[in-house]
């Protein structure tokens, strides 16, 4: 079942990115990269590696996409001419796929058997690799590159922000 697990997501995961760049309007980019980095994290949990999966959501699909799709509505791509939705199907459509997922997941949630999944009995040498441990080597050795990355994030969001107003 895991193979099966790969090659969705894999293939998930490569359609989105082909999609990304092939597409003409960047905020369906966006969302197709969105869908990429969903499908990544889904790979990493195949990969018993439910932290970086989280991580993987959390910073990168939720933040930085955001951020990214803040950016991009704030510069208002679809202001040049009323776009009317031409393709009201295609709602239809996502909503059925959305049901679909959701039943696909809530069957294999209830047949996940949670005394199968792989427990880290030894410990871990030199104190590293828990959560705990990250933010104290984060917060203590690396915390100026991490200052630096959210006053670069803040700039991004300014930046944005007098593009937007520049405009006539």
């Amino acid at each position: 079942m895991e193979t099966w697990f790969f090659f969705i997501l894999g293939g998930t995961a490569l359609f989105a990115a082909i999609n990304v760049v092939a597409q003409h309007r960047v905020f369906y980019a966006a969302l197709s990269l969105i869908l990429c980095l969903v499908a990544l994290s889904g790979l990493y949990l195949l990969l018993q590696a439910p932290f970086i999966a989280a991580v993987q959501i959390i910073v990168y699909a939720g933040a930085i996409m955001v951020l990214f799709l803040f950016v991009i509505m704030m510069l208002d791509p679809f202001s040049a001419q009323m776009i009317c939705d031409k393709h009201k199907y295609l709602s239809y459509l996502a909503v059925v796929l959305g049901v679909a997922v959701l039943i696909f997941l809530y069957r294999f949630l209830q047949t996940y058997d949670l005394a199968l999944a792989p427990s880290n009995s030894t410990p871990i040498m030199g104190g590293t690799g828990s959560p705990g441990n990250l933010g104290r080597v984060l917060f203590s050795e690396y915390l100026l590159p991490f200052e630096m990355t959210s006053v670069l994030i803040l700039i991004a969001i300014i930046g944005a922000v007098v593009l937007a107003r520049r405009r006539p």
